[in-house]
């Protein structure tokens, strides 16, 4: 790395404050927010193209959320280093940069608390059924039911990292019993809250016995279409699918027959393959379905908590020391 200026591309908006503090990380580095630019492109406004482009071929480090990013950014930058996302996942950059010599990381690590609040929710949800409540408010009805439990039932979760851990602790509070799939090896001590942990080909197993079924682990080719018909009917047909991670790790095809066709119970679905999720969608129309908006990582502070992320890397850059959640580019993640 050079000991001159460091240009960081901001491409999206981070807000003054957050800027004001990446320049303080260090006297070298040189802030250009671009996001005004990016979105006149995506609007079909052209008029400042070769200043954006000539901002991202100068640009050392670029800050901001993938989907935030231009498509061609491969082609338009050439001195590029490091990509800081935003996000967690990097599975939306463009295969070029996977497969090259930049380095990216990520903010993986701050979703575990809004996500796993968001799952939980969606348990209590269809524990207590409270789409019914809803709808009888809306009809001015009153019809009393018995809700189910969380406590005593069981709850399976595909992917233990920070978010998968953090849901595991939820649930273990509600003295549900947890039980997991992991990847690779590793000390059982690792998932305290965890009463059973298996590998990943006995995923078949977790099924037969979960409750809920919960996906929070990231999109990669070995997860992409990791629960289509088979994985669906090996569920319990009073269990529920919840999904917090991306929408390709379901066969969305098989998952609407298997709601249409009760193999299982329900879905809490905060991803879809396509977003915004198109209006003649049918998880629209299934009363068994609850859906969020892919909201369930965000909160209030998320870009104050994105930009402490960013400037701990910035100052392990400029000091060559190793990054926070580097992603490795071949298990892609």
């Amino acid at each position: 790395m050079s000991q001159g200026i460091i240009r960081i591309v901001l491409t999206s908006p981070v807000g003054e404050q957050n800027v004001q503090r990446i320049k303080a990380v260090s006297e070298r580095i040189h802030v250009d927010q671009v996001s005004p630019l990016i979105v006149a492109e995506k609007k079909g406004n052209f008029v400042n193209k070769e200043k954006l482009t000539l901002l991202l071929q100068e640009a050392e480090v670029i800050y901001g959320w993938i989907h935030q990013f231009p498509k061609d950014l491969p082609e338009r930058t050439s001195r590029l280093k490091w990509i800081q996302a935003m996000s967690a996942g990097v599975d939306g950059l463009p295969k070029e940069i996977l497969k090259g010599h930049i380095r990216i990381a990520t903010a993986s690590g701050l979703h575990g608390t809004p996500m796993g609040e968001v799952v939980l929710e969606m348990m209590l949800m269809f524990a207590k059924d409270a789409p019914s409540c809803l709808l009888m408010k809306q009809a001015k009805e009153w019809r009393r039911y018995k809700p189910k439990l969380l406590r005593g039932q069981t709850v399976g979760i595909l992917g233990l990292g920070v978010i998968g851990k953090e849901i595991a602790r939820l649930c273990k509070a509600f003295d549900m019993k947890v039980i997991g799939v992991r990847r690779s090896d590793g000390p059982e001590h690792a998932f305290p809250d965890m009463d059973l942990v298996y590998p990943r080909e006995r995923l078949p197993e977790l099924l037969a016995e979960s409750d809920f079924v919960v996906l929070a682990l990231p999109l990669t080719k070995e997860t992409k279409g990791l629960i289509g018909e088979k994985e669906l009917r090996g569920m319990k047909s009073s269990a529920y699918l919840i999904n917090v991670a991306r929408g390709a790790i379901v066969d969305e095809g098989a998952l609407l027959r298997a709601l249409e066709e009760k193999w299982i119970a329900g879905a809490g679905l905060d991803v879809f393959i396509k977003e915004p999720l198109p209006p003649e969608s049918k998880f629209y129309e299934l009363p068994n379905v609850i859906f969020s908006p892919h909201i369930s990582g965000d909160m209030p502070d998320y870009e104050w908590r994105a930009t402490d992320v960013f400037c701990e890397n910035l100052r392990r850059y400029l000091a060559g020391e190793p990054f926070q959640h580097e992603v490795d580019k071949e298990k892609g993640y």
